[in-house]
């Protein structure tokens, strides 16, 4: 009577070879699509169509010409230009990366009633956010109503920053997007070198972690621009 009650038995399914064989090629097979959709899923073009186009400064040359190319076919009004400070002790120049492409796209042939440098607070993490924020308040304090606008990112983490930029302008602004090619790698075959596996998986990894672990804080609160003091928060917000 004892045994009975505490043992008791049941049949299980069990796979034999061929259905494990059958489950490793169906994994294969989910592998083989991920990795060839994953590149273009993290860079993605979808622009909405905005008056201001948002350029990430800390992009190299290569980026930041096609960003001069997008902003002369869009027919955009003003482009702003993103960043925090660039932690180079021998750098004589611009002293953020918002102002150093700024000045690029100036050299590059763009007016420059029609460049706006945006720069961030020295920040440790949530940069793209907090350049996102910074932005916000900048057309508040212009008077600029948006609507929409459209960030021009760096390749894989296009994505990402267009998730941010949302989360920072709310539901009320269309958010679009564009993804600069860079040729340190091969877009298609990403996996086939170490920089191109090394970049397209960092970003997944850190889409993923924005999207499971990142709440924006309050907006206009300490929080949401915690790289700021708080005297000097409260002052920015008068």
């Amino acid at each position: 009577m004892i045994r009975q009650a505490l043992v008791r038995r049941r049949e299980i399914w069990l796979l034999t070879i061929w259905g494990w064989l059958a489950l490793l090629l169906i994994g294969a097979v989910v592998i083989v699509l991920v990795a060839r959709n994953l590149h273009s899923f993290l860079a993605p073009n979808e622009p909405v169509g905005a008056r201001i186009l948002v350029v990430e400064g800390w992009m190299n040359p290569e980026g930041l010409d096609q960003a001069i190319v997008a902003f002369r076919s869009g027919g955009y009004e003003r482009v702003v230009t993103t960043g925090g400070l660039m932690d180079w002790p021998e750098l004589h120049g611009p002293a953020t990366f918002a102002e150093r492409a700024a000045s690029y796209l100036k050299q590059h042939g763009l007016a420059d009633a029609l460049v706006t440098a945006v720069p961030a607070p020295k920040s440790a993490q949530d940069r793209t956010f907090l350049s996102a924020v910074m932005v916000r308040e900048w057309a508040k304090r212009s008077g600029l109503t948006l609507h929409a606008l459209d960030v021009f990112s760096s390749g894989t983490h296009a994505r990402r920053s267009r998730l941010l930029y949302r989360l920072a302008f709310g539901p009320n602004v269309d958010v679009g997007v564009f993804a600069a090619r860079f040729s340190a790698y091969d877009a298609d075959a990403w996996w086939r070198t170490s920089t191109g596996a090394r970049d397209v998986l960092d970003q997944a990894i850190g889409l993923l972690w924005v999207k499971c672990f990142f709440w924006p804080p309050q907006p206009s609160s300490h929080e949401e621009r915690w790289a700021v003091q708080p005297k000097e928060a409260g002052s920015a917000r008068k």
